[in-house]
């Protein structure tokens, strides 16, 4: 894969110019500050169509409570109860 380095200033003035050459061209580009790489844009491969979104997206989230665990804490779900009465 092609990589060529740009500028932070000049990536934030063209970005989506250079986001649609990553897209067409499928080059990456290095996007550096102060002559050191801070990012790095590079193309996807494209998922297929015929695969369901559920698919595509298992697995890329993370849970941050364990199962059978409440997001609410026991006063905010009172507090929400009590508005609905």
């Amino acid at each position: 894969m092609t990589t060529h380095a740009v500028s932070v200033s000049k990536f934030k003035a063209h970005c989506l110019d250079m986001i649609r050459q990553v897209e067409t061209a499928g080059e990456a580009v290095d996007l550096v500050r102060r002559g050191k790489v801070v990012a790095r844009l590079v193309p996807t491969t494209a998922a297929s169509p015929a695969t369901p979104t559920w698919l595509r997206l298992r697995l890329r989230g993370r849970l941050g409570v364990t199962p059978g665990e409440s997001v609410l804490d026991a006063d905010a779900f009172e507090a929400a109860a009590a508005v609905r009465e």
